[in-house]
């Protein structure tokens, strides 16, 4: 049926309404990030020392709510933890079975991979509520969030320095492309804020379950068959009721309910960096950074200080 002049200028008029409508929605689904921000002074001797450590482990403190009859709100809790990388710039290891993101951002904010269950989790989300509760539905539903502080400090030996991250931890979840959850909603503006484009023209293929995901496949079939153990803590002569869980196993999906259900990352965003260099009594130095924002033309600023060791 040919249309008449009325309804071809009706469907140009559609036509043209509908493009910038389009144009608006593929701008909305790249993520916005700080472009133009510059890479921190301490970032590339900071990489160059862990890529030199045999295991890239350092200690990770967060703050745990203490008891109401407690005279302290709150008591530090550290432990041994694996540093997975810059977030969105994983290193894939060459058996890692998943999709990788495209290289389109860079960062300086930490990575490392835990249990959902674990206490970490539920400090980093308490110490940043300040009505130092957590949402109930925290564990069964929503994930991502947090903002909690926390501090990292690696011991790289071969350049005999130490290093101390100070700043806030957020969770990345199976939930973070939930438009519907304030915490990964949250976890996606703190953590993309962090986010420096290196790649504009590929910012819209970036996907932050995809990167979610890629961690996951970065992990043994073994220590993804971690999160299927038993819940972390809870006394072995408790019977499990849930029968999916048990020690030893090896998970090869990638998506699998349970273990994908358990597996989170969390990104610790720097605010304040120390470097001490301990290569002799007479040679040793001290760094401080500090991250003091962004000017109004959204270039990030670090103040670096030099202290006496």
């Amino acid at each position: 049926m040919a249309l008449s002049s009325h309804d071809k200028e009706h469907s140009a008029s559609q036509h043209s309404e509908i493009i910038p409508r389009l144009q608006s929605l593929s701008r909305t689904l790249c993520y916005s990030s700080t472009s133009n921000m510059s890479p921190a002074p301490w970032r590339g001797e900071f990489l160059s020392h862990i890529s030199k450590m045999s295991s890239q482990e350092f200690v990770f403190s967060s703050l745990h709510l203490a008891s109401p009859a407690s005279s302290i709100p709150y008591y530090p809790r550290a432990r041994t933890c694996i540093f997975r990388g810059m977030w969105a710039e994983l290193v894939a290891h060459r058996l890692n079975p998943a999709e990788l993101n495209v290289k389109a951002y860079e960062s300086e904010m930490l990575t490392m991979t835990t249990d959902a269950r674990m206490e970490k989790l539920n400090e980093i989300i308490s110490s940043a509520n300040e009505n130092n509760e957590i949402d109930g539905t925290h564990q069964k539903k929503n994930i991502s969030g947090g903002g909690g502080p926390v501090e990292a400090v690696f011991w790289a030996k071969d350049s005999q320095t130490q290093w101390r991250i100070k700043g806030k931890a957020f969770v990345v979840g199976k939930d973070i492309e939930d438009e519907n959850a304030a915490g990964a909603k949250l976890a996606r503006e703190e953590i993309g804020n962090g986010m420096r484009v290196v790649e504009t023209d590929k910012t819209c293929k970036w996907s932050w379950a995809r990167e979610l995901t890629a961690h996951f496949g970065n992990l043994s079939p073994s220590m993804r068959g971690t999160f299927k153990n038993p819940f972390p803590g809870t006394p072995i002569t408790c019977p499990i009721e849930d029968k999916r869980l048990w020690l030893g196993q090896d998970v090869y999906d990638l998506n699998d309910s349970v273990a994908r259900e358990n597996f989170c990352t969390i990104v610790i965003k720097p605010e304040e960096v120390e470097q001490l260099s301990l290569k002799g009594p007479k040679t040793a130095r001290r760094w401080k950074y500090s991250y003091v924002g962004a000017e109004k033309n959204d270039t990030g600023n670090w103040k670096t200080e030099e202290l006496w060791p």
